[in-house]
């Protein structure tokens, strides 16, 4: 496609797209996520995560301005041809199946996504408004020029998601989890743990939300009695079972540290009877590319790693904090992977929330995503947000069919999200 002197070509690895040219189109977009960055896409594909032989087979979709060798990027985004719906987070194996009922092949299926990653965020890269609306068109007529059953943009920003509807493709609503650095009113609980009692004087009435978190307990004291007493009785079996943590940062991570979190990692998967998504060389990548996004907390007993887990950090030098003024503290957290070699009870909670909970209050960091589903997570503060795609489908009746469906699906979510938030952990204040 060509719209005046831009031009639409579809490259078949990222790694034909420069790094440099890729990134500063992200870092024009409010909602960028480390997972969009070059670096990221390109180690999916290199360390041999996200190929056709996973059934991942990319067919990056870009946009250029001028003639070469001066041409321009303007709007690009990472496209997927897929042969399965692995990976991907947003289910619809009903819809592929009903294709297979009726004699219609759904795969192959293109797929706007970061692999793996359920993180939401910028997917359509784009100078302006008018290169984002190009994008769709261009992403929507290579569809259609391919044959292929349909399009999905998985795990939009706003800005996507309205391109997106304006060029007719279909929305389609799911629930995650994410824990907001923010309280009702409450002065900082400093010093021994408080008693609940003590706690329960800290809210005052009327308090809205407010300052960032000062402490741990200064968030326990946000909770309602049950919710802090179960997150006390769970911290409290992981340390009487003699378990302690130590983290480490970026390129504080040892090689040695990477070698122990792919081992509880890989036995995740394998106990669940799947291989991992994710190979060893991509993570070596990320700390040879990307050391300052990551940070691993490792679980240790009695002189030994037993347990892991891995986020990644959103690390945005605009950004402050009223806490923390002469810092730069990332926007966003997000969790990602973890393992263990032992079992402990209550091990999970305390290596995928509570730690890194604790480390985000202690560095001013504003949010931390939970990723994929999970409504226990409520327990543990994360509270309910809604998460968008968008979906195009060639074939007209099943184009119907699902449009229906989504709307009573999209009925049913609405419904969810208010039972979920009637259920609020916080303290009424």
């Amino acid at each position: 496609m060509a719209e005046g002197n831009i031009i639409a070509r579809v490259l078949a690895s990222p790694l034909e797209v420069d790094a440099s040219a890729w990134n500063a189109l992200l870092a024009r977009h409010p909602h960028a996520t480390p997972f969009m960055r070059h670096e990221y896409l390109a180690a999916l594909h290199t360390s041999e995560s996200a190929v056709p032989r996973t059934g991942w087979t990319p067919r990056f979709m870009t946009l250029w301005e001028g003639q070469d060798p001066h041409a321009v990027l303007v709007a690009a985004c990472p496209l997927y041809l897929k042969s399965h719906s692995y990976g991907e987070y947003v289910f619809d194996w009903s819809w592929a199946s009903a294709y297979e009922q009726h004699g219609v092949p759904y795969y192959p299926k293109a797929v706007v996504a970061v692999p793996f990653t359920p993180v939401p965020g910028s997917r359509l890269l784009a100078r302006d408004e008018t290169t984002r609306r190009l994008l769709v068109q261009a992403l929507r007529q290579w569809c259609e020029d391919e044959g292929l059953s349909s399009l999905h943009v998985l795990f939009a920003s706003d800005d996507d998601v309205l391109a997106s509807a304006r060029q007719g493709l279909m929305l389609r609503h799911t629930v995650q989890f994410h824990w907001q650095n923010a309280a009702p009113t409450l002065p900082a609980s400093r010093g021994s743990q408080p008693s609940d009692e003590a706690l329960a004087t800290l809210v005052r009435p009327g308090g809205g939300p407010g300052l960032a978190f000062e402490s741990f307990d200064h968030f326990l004291a946000s909770l309602s009695q049950d919710k802090r007493k179960k997150i006390r009785q769970e911290r409290r079996r992981v340390a009487d079972a003699g378990v302690t943590f130590r983290w480490a940062q970026g390129s504080d991570i040892r090689p040695s540290d990477w070698d122990f979190f792919y081992r509880c990692y890989e036995r995740t998967y394998l106990e669940h009877g799947n291989p991992p998504y994710l190979t060893r060389a991509f993570f070596q990548q990320m700390a040879d590319r990307m050391p300052g996004h990551w940070l691993l907390f490792i679980a240790e007993r009695e002189g030994r790693s037993i347990a892991s887990s891995l986020i990644a950090i959103d690390d945005d030098p605009t950004c402050a904090s009223a806490i923390h003024p002469a810092k730069n503290p990332p926007r966003a957290a997000y969790g990602r992977y973890w393992g263990a070699l032992e079992r402990v009870d209550c091990l999970h909670f305390e290596a995928c929330y509570y730690q890194p909970l604790q480390w985000c209050i202690a560095q001013g960091v504003q949010r931390f995503e939970g990723g994929a589903q999970g409504e226990h997570k409520m327990a543990r503060a994360l509270l309910p947000v809604q998460a968008t795609s968008t979906h195009w489908l060639a074939h007209p009746a099943f184009a119907d069919a699902v449009e229906r469906f989504l709307q009573r699906e999209g009925a049913g979510v609405e419904d969810y999200l208010d039972h979920l938030q009637a259920r609020s952990p916080f303290r009424a204040t």
